[in-house]
């Protein structure tokens, strides 16, 4: 199959399991954005092995023309502390961290634009049917500053870390400054238990949840470095970022 072709392919396998007739655009952006959506409002059930043979290839090819980068080109700033401005979805490290709600299944809304709907979007659907299975098994919905680790399936990193960041209302709050950094350290612990070596970072909080970015910026750096010093099997921590001005900000607490 051509990757045209796969696209296709899985667009009407995903409108015949919702019963709903097959309706291909023409334009191919057109169709791209329609499979995420599909892939996005998908609950958490298995999938048949031609279902996944297909969309695995599909976004392993996705992955190979977006581009991988390697986590020995991105370079450290301040001890074992390196910051890489970028979509996390292509960075290839040990581990990436997800900015997750409570839930745990990731983002249902179509084409939107949080981490969290990227993740699942280009890991596949195995990855919203293994955190549904965790949640299961927990029975109850993950506390704020807990996390959790799942493959990270058709990622290029081995595991995602997901974890819960504070809803910030109104005045920041100690609270949220302990929550948030809870995330971190909770990440930091279980990538340990689990063998990893390399974590990046996301900006937990600050988009969706409203946690400032200035004081964000501040509890990740702080608290990473703290907890780096009991933890030596970790020998790089990459602070992701997206926007410029968050770029700026973590350049200044790292230099």
């Amino acid at each position: 199959m051509t990757q045209g072709e796969r696209r296709a392919w899985l667009i009407e396998a995903l409108l015949r399991e919702r019963g709903e007739a097959a309706r291909l655009p023409a334009d191919e952006a057109a169709r791209k954005r329609l499979l995420r959506a599909l892939f996005n409002v998908r609950p958490p059930v298995p999938a048949s092995r031609e279902f996944l043979t297909v969309q695995d290839a599909y976004l392993q090819e996705e992955r190979r023309a977006r581009g991988v980068t390697p986590e020995k080109d991105v370079p450290f700033l301040l001890g074992r502390l390196a910051l890489w401005q970028g979509d996390i979805t292509t960075l290839g490290c040990d581990a990436i961290v997800n900015a997750a709600n409570s839930a745990m299944l990731g983002c249902f809304c179509p084409n939107h634009g949080c981490i969290d709907n990227a993740i699942h979007t280009f890991a596949g659907v195995q990855l919203r049917l293994a955190c549904a299975r965790i949640m299961e098994a927990q029975g109850h919905e993950e506390k704020t500053g807990g996390a959790k680790i799942t493959p990270g399936f058709n990622l290029p990193c081995r595991f995602v870390l997901h974890t819960v960041g504070p809803v910030v209302r109104g005045p920041l709050t100690a609270e949220d400054r302990a929550a948030l950094a809870s995330c971190y350290t909770s990440c930091l612990d279980l990538a340990v238990k689990n063998g990893v070596t390399s974590v990046a970072f996301c900006c937990i909080s600050t988009g969706e949840f409203h946690f400032p970015p200035q004081q964000a910026a501040e509890i990740a750096v702080e608290t990473v470095a703290a907890r780096l010093a009991s933890l030596p099997s970790i020998r790089k921590v990459i602070f992701n970022v997206f926007k410029d001005s968050d770029a700026q900000i973590y350049r200044r607490l790292l230099r």
